[in-house]
């Protein structure tokens, strides 16, 4: 089977693709399917956006000529509502068509009608500017007001021409506009009523052509609006120096038969949409607007979609800078692990770092780790277990029935020789060892640390004869709750054999053990000698030679059972007193008891 080998293009590009260094095969990779696919997608974003926009500026525009085209037709209804009021008036033709040659003034009399009808015309409509009837009957006198004869210069006006074939119906046209006279709509009717064939007059109607103007000025801010009439005549425009020009001039293209659409055409150099709808008496409303006026936020929001994607670009590019070095640098991070582990430091976390073979060195390696922890901890274990068992030994020396029995042993001999003193002395150390060996428990309930703490004053108080002054002030619904053993018993102890300064005054302790919010307090306060701040900076620092039980170690204990956040509180003032303060939790007890 011959095999057929890949043409010499594809070979190259793979050759070379293979030569380049990890760093550029990445960034050649990273150019192909990030960069290009983000210029699709600015291209795609934008084409998207343009068609949206169209559409909707389309269905903007359709609203806008519609809206346009309902008004338009509201007003022309009034206009041609009015001149049907007097092309039907029967009065009025009865006047024009009478002869008056045989009484000259009886034409005065007519005046006087003409001119109430016409007048009523114009103070009821004020968009009409102007009112005449243009006659052929030469015995009747015109006033060049209302009444106007049909001359040469009437027969060469607009309207003049367009009703040549009206046949009675109301036409439009628009007059040539100059700067002295402003442009005015003309509606002309034949007046021929029950005279179809011999026509006794013109009515014109003058309207400002700003009045129809108006119903689109609100709307040709932002667009060109023309009205034109069925031949394409521009009878409407901001721009009045293009009325009764022929619209196709302007924009070139089709309207097509349909009564609304619209189509693409050059205006004013530029593409542009156009969108028509037409009236029923053929007029059309025409919208035209630039496409660059639209579609420039949509190139402005290309560009924002560009800009950004060129800034994801960019940090793409420095991630992969980072990912390759990433890559380089695994040898580096594994040798600095190797070092940590030579200087005896095991707890490392080192990171994932693949399948290749680096990634495989370093699984192993961590697994050798691991295996010397194990090892380790093996041998710390055993060497705990060694130092346990001296100290069970130690213990074992200290036979609690041996001591009860002995004690019990002193007070049978003290009842016997009649001394109640060493008696309950006995009685109370027998007591205090009782709940102090605890049988090895470190924590038991405050109610029994209270006990303990009250044994101790009690053989304290028969020493010192009436020296102590003890008041407790305890919240007993904190006794069922956990403390750690000989926790007040240092404190009372250390205020006994330090703070006493006067031998017949003696000393008052207060007891005080209360509950706030989580926690719980346990106070031993004295009034007596108190410390300087060096003082007391030192004694959390020492062990009572006395007692064996230091401040430090009480404060250890707690920290160990209860969390590093709980523990002794010192407050003393030379020579007022001093507060040493217990702070525990109300629940719970740390799992390193």
């Amino acid at each position: 089977m011959i095999q057929r080998r890949s043409p010499w293009p594809f070979r190259f590009i793979a050759r070379t693709f293979l030569n380049l260094s990890l760093h550029r095969k990445l960034f050649a990779v990273f150019c192909i399917v990030s960069i290009l696919p983000l210029l699709f997608f600015v291209k795609y974003s934008y084409d998207t956006t343009k068609r949206e926009l169209t559409t909707q500026i389309y269905a903007n525009m359709i609203a806008t000529t519609d809206q346009i085209n309902t008004n338009l037709e509201t007003k022309l209804d009034s206009y041609s509502k009015i001149s049907a009021s007097i092309y039907l008036d029967n009065t009025l033709r009865l006047l024009l068509i009478k002869d008056y040659s045989e009484n000259e003034t009886e034409y005065l009399d007519s005046y006087i009608y003409f001119n109430n009808v016409m007048k009523n015309v114009l103070a009821t409509n004020p968009d009409i500017r102007a009112v005449s009837i243009y006659i052929s009957n030469t015995t009747f006198p015109a006033d060049s007001v209302f009444i106007k004869r049909i001359d040469a210069a009437a027969k060469a006006t607009n309207w003049y021409a367009s009703i040549a074939n009206s046949h009675g119906n109301v036409t439009y046209s628009v007059s040539a506009h100059t700067d002295a006279t402003e442009p005015v709509f003309t509606l002309a009717r034949l007046l021929n009523n029950n005279s179809l064939n011999f026509p006794y007059g013109i009515l014109t109607f003058d309207i400002a052509e700003a009045d129809i103007y108006r119903l689109m000025e609100k709307e040709d801010k932002h667009k060109d609006i023309y009205i034109v009439n069925e031949n394409g005549t521009i009878l409407s425009n901001r721009n009045k120096a293009l009325l009764n020009q022929n619209i196709t001039t302007l924009i070139p293209g089709t309207f097509g038969e349909n009564q609304s659409g619209s189509f693409d055409s050059i205006y004013n150099s530029q593409k542009s949409l156009v969108v028509y709808n037409t009236i029923k008496n053929g007029w059309k409303t025409i919208s035209v607007i630039p496409y660059k006026s639209f579609i420039t936020n949509a190139q402005r929001a290309s560009k924002r979609v560009l800009l950004m994607a060129l800034s994801s670009i960019a940090i793409s590019v420095v991630l992969i800078y980072i990912t390759s070095r990433f890559f380089t640098k695994r040898i580096e991070s594994l040798l600095q692990v190797i070092r940590r582990v030579e200087r005896e430091d095991f707890n490392v976390n080192m990171t994932f770092m693949g399948h290749d073979e680096i990634g495989q060195l370093s699984f192993a390696f961590q697994k050798m780790i691991g295996r010397l922890k194990e090892l380790i901890n093996e041998v710390y274990k055993k060497e705990i277990a060694k130092k346990e068992a001296e100290m069970n030994m130690l213990q074992a020396q200290i036979n609690p029935h041996f001591l009860y029995n002995t004690l019990a042993s002193i007070s049978s001999l003290a009842i016997k020789h009649g001394d109640n003193r060493i008696n309950e002395m006995v009685s109370h150390l027998a007591k205090f060892y009782r709940i102090s060996l605890n049988k090895g428990k470190m924590i038991l309930p405050i109610s029994e640390e209270i006990k303990l703490t009250k044994y101790y004053i009690a053989i304290q108080q028969n020493r010192f004869e009436g020296l102590l002054r003890i008041h407790y002030d305890i919240d007993d619904a904190v006794l069922v709750y956990q403390t750690v053993k000989l926790a007040l018993q240092p404190f009372v102890e250390n205020a006994i054999n330090h703070a006493v300064w006067d031998d017949e005054v003696g000393i008052n302790i207060i007891i005080k053990v209360y509950r706030d919010d989580c926690d719980i307090y346990l106070q031993v306060i004295d009034d007596g000698m108190g410390m300087r701040a060096d003082t007391m900076a030192c004694a959390l620092n020492k062990t009572d030679s006395i007692s064996g039980y230091g401040i430090t170690n009480v404060d250890q204990r707690i920290k160990l059972a209860f969390g590093d956040e709980y523990g002794v509180t010192l407050y003393s003032k030379f020579g007022i007193g001093t507060k040493a303060q217990i702070r525990i939790p109300l629940h719970g007890v740390s799992s390193q008891v």
